[in-house]
């Protein structure tokens, strides 16, 4: 014999739906209609399809910039920096593809990484206009352009994805 006595379960033990509660009169006419299932969670939505269909155009896409990564860490010298450099660019690409459909379609926010990306873009662009004294100007430039491309792509998102912020 232990020490303890049971301790009895929590909380209300569920009863048919034909139970009448002693000193109550049971509805004749009605029929009692279980309880609906509530749902756990909302089920997972799928990914939004290419433009291409089912063909892995962005799985090879970075399979091909990571053979010219190491292709290029292999040969070295200024042919090897071009190979890190293409296999960097197609790579990125691929996500930036990827990041961008997932945005547009509302399935996942990708605010953050499609305006950095217009960012590099204003930048690269002050560097090769601008000369080289105005750097600071630049950056403001690069700044300006982020916060203005951060809203504008939060606001989509929104507007996609029924008012949800982020996912």
């Amino acid at each position: 014999m232990t020490p303890f006595p049971p301790v009895a379960a929590k909380g209300r033990k569920r009863r048919s739906p034909n139970y009448t509660a002693p000193g109550r009169k049971a509805d004749a006419g009605r029929v009692a209609q279980p309880a609906a299932p509530r749902p756990s969670r909302r089920a997972p939505r799928e990914r939004p399809p290419a433009p291409w269909g089912r063909f892995p155009l962005v799985e090879l896409v970075v399979l091909i910039g990571l053979i010219l990564l190491i292709t290029g860490f292999v040969v070295g010298e200024a042919r090897g920096a071009v190979l890190i450099a293409c296999g960097l660019t197609l790579a990125s690409l691929a996500g930036l593809e990827l990041s961008v459909r997932e945005h547009v379609a509302g399935f996942r926010s990708h605010t953050t990484v499609l305006a950095g990306a217009v960012t590099v873009l204003a930048l690269a662009a002050g560097y090769f206009l601008l000369p080289s004294s105005l750097f600071g100007l630049n950056l403001l430039i690069g700044v300006v352009v982020f916060g203005i491309a951060f809203y504008a792509f939060r606001e989509l998102f929104k507007r996609k994805s029924g008012g949800i912020g982020f996912r």
